[in-house]
Order: structure tokens, then sequence, then C-alpha cells
């Protein structure tokens, strides 16, 4: 097999850092697990014997790894992790959908994926030139969570649109015309729900596609993170979608 390689963007595969999201890997996604790596310092804990046992009943290769494992992770403390290949999912059509346009920072982007799949929304479009969707750390922050997702990567907004048309956008903007509270009975499955870089938002164009959107929020800050408006959003339009359906 060929030697271990540290992570970049351009490489086929990636990994799943620590016990959990190794874990995450092997019970959502087993067909894409290579190899296990396992630190000899790692204690002989169940969640490491569980993760043995799903590794070994998915065929995948176990080896110890400590030099590799501490220069992937920057950390002392990660016992394991798992190298993977890449998915190229593709978007469920029928879904509502979680779209970031150019997210720069790994730790939200691993956030967002977390609050989204923890709300039941499953499909997240990243577009433009972003952080990795698939870089050990957004894997880390994601808490193993991407492996429950499907994540489709597109060099423009235009392309995903071209891909997922007739479908009801609501991009979240500081200008945006409608207040979230206000969406309560406008709400209309499949939608996307847009968000753009952390630094400077969405550009002002976006203010044409669908029914723009804003969290009302105290005067005493600027904005919300990143982070925590797409959490927000996704939980409260799950909310709406689904006493909509009752």
């Amino acid at each position: 097999m060929p030697s271990l390689e540290p992570y970049s963007r351009d490489l086929s595969y990636s990994y799943a850092l620590g016990i959990f999201p190794a874990m995450e890997c092997v019970l959502r996604r087993p067909e894409l697990a290579r190899r296990l790596l396992i630190h000899s310092a790692a204690v002989d804990s169940e969640s490491l014997r569980r993760l043995r046992e799903l590794c070994a009943a998915a065929g995948t290769r176990e080896e110890t790894a400590d030099r590799f494992l501490h220069r992937l992770s920057r950390k002392e403390n990660c016992y394991a992790a798992v190298q993977f290949d890449k998915p190229r999912d593709l978007l469920d059509v029928r879904r509502s959908h979680i779209v970031l346009v150019e997210p720069s920072d790994n730790g939200n982007l691993g956030s967002i994926i977390r609050s989204a799949v923890g709300f039941g929304l499953t499909d997240i479009a990243v577009v433009g030139l972003s952080a990795d969707a698939f870089d050990p750390h957004v894997i880390r922050a994601s808490m193993g969570a991407l492996f429950s997702a499907r994540i489709q990567l597109f060099e423009k907004f235009d392309e995903y649109l071209a891909t997922y048309s007739g479908r009801s956008l609501y991009p979240f903007m500081l200008g945006g015309a409608n207040s979230l509270p206000e969406m309560r009975c406008r709400v209309r499955p499949p939608y996307s729900l847009i968000f753009g870089n952390e630094g400077t938002g969405l550009p002002p164009e976006y203010a044409g596609y669908g029914e723009p959107v804003i969290i009302p929020h105290s005067h005493s800050i600027d904005s919300l993170n990143l982070a925590a408006a797409a959490s927000i959003a996704a939980y409260v339009f799950r909310q709406y979608e689904l006493e909509g359906a009752e």
C-alpha cells in the first residue's frame, strides 16, 4: 500500500482524526475507509475496540502510525484516525439544501455540517474558493457528521442553480427584506438556505434570488457568526417545514 502522505486538497483521500470521527466514517461510509491508523499509546478502551471491530469487518487495514498522527493532527492526544477516499456525492434534488458561498474558516464549516445534519438538512453545497470540506480539521470539527451528509462542490453559484433548478431560494443577508420569524407560513420545500463568507457575507446581487432573509438580533452586535447563523436558520426552517407538513 502507498506510503502515508500529509493531507492536501489535491489528494483523492483524507483523514478522519480521532476515535469518534473515525468510527462515524466506518459506520456511515465503510466503503470509503482505506486504513485505520493507531497510536501505540492509545488506551485499549471500549470505543477503540469497537472501532477496530468495525474496521476488521469492513476489511480495512490497521497499522501503527505514531509520528504521522502527531504531524497530521498537531496534537499529542490523537490516538486514532481513518484514511478514507473522498466521496463524490450528488445532492438529493428532492431534499432541501444548505448552500455555503465561499466559507473560509475550517471550524465554521465543520460546525455548520454538524448542525445541519443534526437538524435533518443533510445535503450541503459548497461554492467557489472556500475552506476545504474534506480537510481533516473540518471533519474533526463536524465530529464525523460529514459522513452522514452529502457534500457537493461547485465552482460558481450559477452552476449550482443550473444543476438544482426550480427550488425555493432563501439567501441570508443583513439587508434581507424578510425577518426569519415572518417566514413561518411561507416555507416552500424543497428549499436552499444560502449563506456567504464570514467576512463579507453574500454579494448584493444575491438579493435578487428568491426571498432574502435576515435573522433579527440586538444592535449590540453587527452580525452573527456564520456557524451560528446557519445553525439558527437550519433549525427554524426545519421547524417551519415540519409544522407545515402536519
